[in-house]
């Protein structure tokens, strides 16, 4: 009985001698299939930032000998802008007196912040009475009135 053991323990070694070294390689360095999905992803999201900072900072920087070639760069801007935020960085905004600054509530489209509580409770206070039925009974049976009415004159 001992035998089939042996056998079992030796087609074990026969399988980890098939790895190539590049395949041992990749298992010690990413062992995970999550892992490598993520790295490749930063990877692209790293080589789109350097090919719109690139081309943004040659739209502005003039090479001698090479004519310099004039072309919108809201697109790239937004490019640049987009990859910068899903590495967690906000961009500043040009103010009306030519500063750079951050937007005070964290947001780089320049909107007003977010409602709070209090605010809508104000926006609610100015609204005039409201009135608010509560109904504790089921069911509801909510229908149209089926009297005819006059039609509307002006």
């Amino acid at each position: 009985m001992t035998k089939p053991t042996e056998v079992v323990e030796e087609e074990i070694k026969v399988e980890e001698k098939k790895k190539g070294i590049f395949a041992k390689a990749k298992d010690a360095l990413l062992p995970d299939a999550e892992e490598q999905a993520a790295i490749i992803s930063t990877a692209v999201r790293i080589t789109v930032l350097a090919w719109s900072g690139g081309i943004l900072t040659l739209n502005y920087v003039a090479i001698p000998g090479v004519p310099q070639q004039k072309i919108d760069p809201t697109f790239i801007a937004s490019v640049f802008t987009g990859v910068l935020a899903s590495f967690g960085i906000q961009t500043a905004s040009k103010k009306g007196d030519g500063t750079m600054k951050m937007n005070g509530n964290g947001s780089s489209n320049g909107g007003p912040p977010p409602a709070t509580a209090k605010d809508i409770e104000a926006i609610l206070a100015k609204a005039g009475p409201t009135q608010t039925i509560r109904i504790e009974q089921a069911p509801l049976k909510i229908t149209t009135d089926t009297t005819p009415q006059e039609p509307f004159k002006m």
